[in-house]
């Protein structure tokens, strides 16, 4: 009876996964979009960011590889059957998403006062820097809120299945939060100037 129950589970998961991957491909569609938005206006108006980006930048991207890691250490013991380490790694990733999100939002303060980078400038190759990290925070927000969806489900008494099931999609989306991270910021990198 188990066997069959989790068998229908996994037809079940099958078209949920499919959404996730179509969801994931959206958005990096729409991440192209934005940085093929920013190259055009760039090379139509001969200017690129005229700034440096912050050194803020540098530590939230080293805090994203991080909670990449725990993700990985997350799901190894989610599928080795760890509960007790799959919880912890998954707190752990959720610190370092708000921790992520807490940079970002410092980033913002630099960018204003500090560098007197607004939204609405004249240089709109700036404006899109505040495009990039406010599309890309929310998409933070919502890995937060599936790893915390996620981290409750642990708590539950459920099926290992479907526990993986929830792990696999936790990662799928927090992983693609972070290498489109370090996609904008490496495009950022090279666009400073």
């Amino acid at each position: 009876m188990m066997a069959k129950i989790e068998q229908e589970d996994k037809y079940q998961f099958a078209p949920k996964k499919f959404n996730m991957w179509v969801f994931v491909f959206t958005s990096f569609m729409f991440f192209a979009a934005l940085t093929s938005g920013f190259i055009v206006y760039a090379g139509g108006h001969g200017t690129g960011m005229d700034m440096k980006l912050p050194a803020i930048f540098t530590y939230s991207t080293v805090v994203i590889v991080l909670s990449s890691i725990s993700m990985f250490m997350a799901s190894r013991a989610a599928r080795q059957v760890q509960l007790g380490q799959q919880r912890l790694f998954l707190i752990i990733t959720i610190a370092l998403g708000v921790a992520f999100f807490a940079l970002q939002t410092y980033a913002w303060l630099i960018l204003l006062p500090g560098m007197g980078v607004y939204f609405s400038n004249p240089n709109a190759s700036q404006s899109f820097v505040y495009v990039f990290i406010w599309m890309h925070l929310l998409h933070i927000l919502a890995g937060v809120l599936l790893l915390a969806n996620t981290l409750w489900g642990s708590y539950k008494e459920r099926p290992q299945a479907k526990n993986l099931f929830g792990m696999q999609m936790s990662s799928i989306f927090w992983h693609f939060v972070d290498i489109i991270w370090i996609y904008l910021y490496v495009f950022l990198l090279l666009n400073q100037y």
